[in-house]
């Protein structure tokens, strides 16, 4: 695959979104602009935009610059080289423009996790066929080198192992709930008026972003297509103050993992929150920070960890691929053709084993803890410890912490909805996997 022009000729974008991050990238690709000619051996230009509100100020003079209503119009733009696909969402316009745009063999640049995620095969293929470059560094991890560390940095290697703190928002949450105490509502809406979390904000905290990105990470690492219908995902909502706290007392910090690893019964992948020990360098990374994690059967467990999101490191990573397309080095979408890419069983969560914390509000009163520790008995399930917080005032429900021994998820989850149907059992448990990376 090749870009185009001949070299030393200008790079000429198109590019399709201007809000946080084409904006960003206009400003670094301006002000950047002879380190980027320097490294690209030839300069990178934007000829071309689509966006609806052309009078918005953007910090950066985009006025000689074709301006197209329809996103489309890029794909064939005569003076366009490059699409840069910034719109988002997995449907819609975003996929029309990048479908078009590689039919009409222009290379594509796109930062949009939920359209490589869920269409990935599908364009992987399309650009194989048309011998066009899809590149799609900044889908992943914003300013962080996911893509390239897994696709080329790691190509001689068998993965076992890839994930890490794939959504900052939800970290930055987390993080500052440990630190201040203060419940998930609180600190959501102190990171939409920060700008961390968006006014709606599920994406985020109900798991979605991170298992767009899990499925990518997952599909290069073990070179199998995209399945991101196969991801099991939970997000932080359920998460208090308490369960952050007792974790704490108990040696772990509370992160929300991504985490897909190749096991001999499939690839097990999914998001959910997690108990980590306070010690692991993942348990280190705070605020915003993303860190992605990989291991190998010869290069062993390795972490990258930086800025996850904004306009700086994303619009980075997309002028990353930019110069890479200058200079005709882009690399194959999956590192692989799609002939090799291998259709491997997802293995389902209920096969997973681990250890879990449990979290429940009980009656204070006899034989409470018996109850319960027979229904844990009775599906397998081996205490390793237990805490009984005292209540509030007289009178009121107890929190009950339970940790186990590793177990199997399917005996797991049987005893946590037999515990919760326990009439003295009087909010839904909180059950959270405890992970060792």
């Amino acid at each position: 695959m090749s870009a185009s022009p001949a070299a030393g000729q200008p790079l000429r974008l198109g590019v399709a979104g201007l809000g946080t991050v084409g904006a960003g990238l206009a400003i670094l690709l301006r002000d950047n602009a002879e380190l980027i000619t320097a490294r690209a051996g030839r300069p990178i230009v934007i000829t071309a935009v689509a966006a609806r509100d052309r009078t918005r100020d953007r910090g950066v003079d985009l006025g000689a610059c074709r301006w197209y209503d329809d996103a489309a119009g890029l794909a064939t733009d005569t003076d366009v080289d490059v699409v840069v696909e910034l719109i988002g969402g997995a449907e819609g316009k975003a996929r029309e423009l990048v479908e078009a745009a590689l039919a009409n063999r222009k290379p594509v640049v796109t930062a949009n996790k939920a359209l490589v995620a869920v269409h990935g095969e599908a364009l992987g293929r399309l650009s194989e066929k048309q011998s066009t470059p899809l590149l799609y560094e900044a889908a992943v991890a914003g300013g962080i080198p996911a893509i390239k560390t897994v696709r080329e940095g790691l190509a001689a290697d068998r993965l076992l192992r890839i994930g890490g703190i794939l959504n900052g928002t939800c970290n930055y949450i987390l993080t500052a709930m440990r630190e201040t105490g203060r419940d998930f509502a609180d600190v959501l809406a102190e990171a939409q008026a920060l700008g961390y979390a968006e006014a709606d904000p599920s994406t985020d905290v109900d798991g979605v972003d991170a298992a767009h990105k899990l499925a990518i990470l997952a599909s290069l690492a073990f070179g199998r297509p995209v399945q991101f219908d196969s991801v099991h995902v939970e997000g932080i909502r359920q998460i208090g103050a308490l369960d952050l706290s007792a974790a704490k007392a108990l040696g772990y910090r509370i992160k929300l993992l991504g985490l897909a690893r190749q096991t001999e019964r499939g690839i097990e992948a999914r998001v959910s929150p997690c108990l980590v020990p306070h010690t692991s360098p993942v348990a280190q990374v705070d605020g915003v920070f993303n860190a992605v994690i990989a291991e190998g059967a010869f290069v062993g467990r390795l972490m990258v960890e930086g800025r996850g999101a904004g306009a700086g490191p994303t619009a980075s990573a997309v002028a990353a691929d930019l110069i890479d397309l200058a200079r005709g080095k882009p690399a194959s979408v999956w590192g692989v053709s799609a002939a090799e890419l291998e259709p491997v069983r997802s293995r389902p969560i209920s096969e997973r084993e681990g250890a879990f914390y449990l979290r429940l509000s009980v009656a204070d009163r006899a034989g409470v803890v018996a109850d319960i520790t027979a229904i844990l008995r009775d599906c397998g399930v081996s205490l390793n410890s237990m805490v009984q917080h005292p209540a509030a005032e007289a009178g009121a429900d107890v929190p009950l912490i339970l940790v186990t021994h590793p177990t199997r998820e399917a005996g797991m989850q049987d005893a946590t909805t037999r515990i919760a149907a326990l009439p003295v059992v009087s909010e839904t448990p909180i059950l959270i996997r405890i992970e060792t990376i």
